[in-house]
């Protein structure tokens, strides 16, 4: 069974930490998950998650449901014992991926229509089918069906839309089959306090594990993210852990952290270590640049990471430049392990009373730029 427990908070800010149990075991929170869309996170194993020091990690209940097929890995016992994962792991709904996946789809009352990105078959998802779907994947934590709209979006719409995320997000609670599994409700509203306000009212009202707030990091400026999601965390409950979806960079959790979030996933990480960029505690540093060829530096000499501990600039341009699979691997595992690392350092920043010391002094640090250093 789930549960959250609110173990303490910042005095100056809204930042908490605490932990949530599932029958996989406990996740200190805030907490940043890997992103596993297809029952993998990308280049890297079960066994080196762990050494991250990764507690948690997030399936995709869309792309599983179109392959292998959410009926195989039932077969195999569940997501858990399909991928040989035994801490927790959360799937989305499948409805962002709807939203921003399929061109032609049609949206009612009923559900979604929506031709698959893989080979254009058409399907309907439905409130019920979804969590249909996250049941037969065994995870720990569900997600509600709901409509993310995109930024900019006519208030009219907006308006319209949190209505239907309300009716489905009582579908989808009265569709749960397991007792064990976690259902959290998603909270949207665009960029328009008023309806965040009686959107989260209402799903607050419905009753839930947790609450994620939806619909944001899709295209508005940062400031604009951070406004929506401190106006947002005042409408949730204290005693349920708070969940802001698909976000984001370093600077983004350490100022999400600071309005009230305790939970983060992004594809950041892993998806900027193939395309060469590594994030640390100066800022990005992009490898393939020509002046590292002949440095003999770790990519951060703060790190303790198994890459760079083992490995300088210059060999890992090299493997960057030479198209070597052993590149992505290395960069991922930096990536993931600082992510980690950084909330690790926050939960212990609340725990000590200096949070706002310790968020001011890494933004600053992430200023200087890993390139110069």
């Amino acid at each position: 069974m789930f549960r959250f427990v609110l173990e303490g908070k910042d005095k100056e800010s809204k930042a908490r930490f605490g932990y949530f149990e599932t029958i996989h075991g406990r996740v200190e929170t805030p907490i940043f998950m890997p992103v596993g869309t297809v029952g993998s996170v990308k280049t890297v194993t079960p066994d080196e998650l762990k050494d991250i020091g990764a507690q948690i990690i997030l399936g995709n209940t869309y792309h599983l449901h179109l392959r292998p097929g959410d009926d195989v890995v039932k077969y195999f016992g569940g997501l858990h014992k399909f991928i040989n994962w035994d801490r927790p792991i959360l799937t989305d709904s499948g409805g962002f991926q709807v939203f921003s996946l399929s061109e032609l789809k049609d949206i009612n009352e009923e559900g979604v229509t929506f031709r698959s990105h893989l080979d254009g078959r058409k399907i309907f998802l439905t409130p019920e089918k979804s969590i249909e779907i996250q049941s037969n994947l065994g995870s720990d934590i569900m997600m509600v069906l709901d409509e993310c709209v995109p930024y900019p979006c006519e208030k009219d719409y907006v308006k319209k839309s949190i209505e239907l995320t309300r009716k489905w997000a009582i579908r989808c609670k009265n569709a749960k089959i397991n007792s064990w599994q976690a259902l959290f409700g998603i909270v949207q509203g665009g960029v328009y306090k008023e309806l965040r306000r009686v959107s989260a009212e209402q799903i607050v009202e419905i009753g839930f594990d947790g609450y994620a707030i939806g619909g944001l990091s899709v295209g508005e400026e940062n400031i604009l993210m951070y406004d929506i999601t401190d106006f947002t965390t005042d409408f949730l409950p204290e005693n349920r852990p708070r969940y802001l979806m698909g976000v984001g960079t370093p600077e983004d959790i350490l100022e999400c952290v600071e309005r009230g979030i305790d939970m983060f996933d992004c594809v950041m990480p892993t998806r900027n270590a193939r395309n060469g960029l590594l994030f640390t505690s100066y800022g990005k540093l992009h490898i393939k640049r020509q002046e590292w060829k002949l440095s003999d530096k770790p990519i951060d000499p703060n790190c303790n990471c198994y890459t760079c501990r083992n490995f300088s600039r210059g060999y890992l341009r090299h493997l960057y430049k030479a198209g070597e699979i052993l590149a992505l691997r290395l960069n991922t595992i930096h990536n993931l392990h600082f992510y980690i690392s950084l909330v690790k350092e926050i939960r212990n920043a609340i725990k000590s009373g200096c949070f706002k010391k310790f968020k001011r002094e890494k933004l600053e640090m992430f200023k200087i730029g890993g390139d110069n250093v």
